[in-house]
């Protein structure tokens, strides 16, 4: 399905870009004509769940095409700022920088030779379980946000 990191990180773009989409027509509308309370909030865990794939395929994205520390985190803070990730995957296709496959074997580059990049390519060579332990980790984190509550209401308990 997600054959190369650019299918992987276009498809979760996409998903970025529509899901703000609805959140901001609802807010709209429920601002303009009042909506249903839950229809907000199943779009807005919607975009929650594709905000947290979104980074963490922007993450594996970064450490499979070696875009360094500062690029991988840009890419994963602008999913916070509405429709930000475009220019971003525009620019990034641009320069290349998502061209290329998996990084499934050992190169003869020495960043191949460090533990990270290493247990990288076990998992990369292992999709399904990969595919499990992000899901219980995105999961993990969506249930922490649940729990926590909309930003807007932190630290008025």
């Amino acid at each position: 399905m997600f054959a190369t990191p650019r299918s992987l990180y276009r498809a979760f773009a996409l998903s970025e870009g529509v899901t703000w989409t609805l959140l901001l027509g609802a807010l709209l509308i429920r601002g303009l004509f009042g909506i249903n309370p839950i229809l907000l909030t199943i779009i807005g865990g919607l975009h929650g769940a594709v905000f947290l794939g979104y980074g963490v395929s922007a993450a594996l994205i970064g450490v499979n095409n070696r875009w360094g520390l500062g690029r991988t985190v840009l890419a994963i803070a602008l999913a916070i700022i509405p429709f930000a990730t475009v220019p971003f995957e525009i620019s990034a296709e641009r320069k290349g920088r998502l061209v290329g496959q998996w990084r499934r074997t050992k190169s003869d580059d020495a960043r191949d030779s460090n533990w990270f990049d290493g247990l990288y390519r076990w998992f990369i060579n292992r999709p399904i379980l990969l595919a499990f332990v992000l899901l219980v980790v995105i999961s993990a984190i969506f249930a922490t946000l649940l729990y926590i509550g909309p930003p807007g209401g932190w630290g008025q308990d």
